[in-house]
């Protein structure tokens, strides 16, 4: 079972990076509901949020 403690941490972490990223971008999100966010703009958050975690991963796992 997961644990809840460090469940919590990593769901901290990615409601702070889609704020960043929405800020980055300018897509302006509200803190409770988003249901009127064009699909379109939701969709250039989480590209976004996957290209910054794929260049994190190769900056700090180098190929050999």
């Amino acid at each position: 079972m997961a644990n809840n403690r460090s469940s919590n941490r990593s769901s901290g972490a990615f409601d702070n990076m889609k704020y960043e990223v929405a800020n980055e971008i300018g897509v302006t999100l509200n803190k409770e509901y988003n249901g009127n966010l064009p699909s379109r703009d939701a969709g250039r958050i989480g590209g976004t949020i996957v290209k910054k975690v794929f260049a994190d991963y190769r900056n700090n796992h180098p190929q050999q």
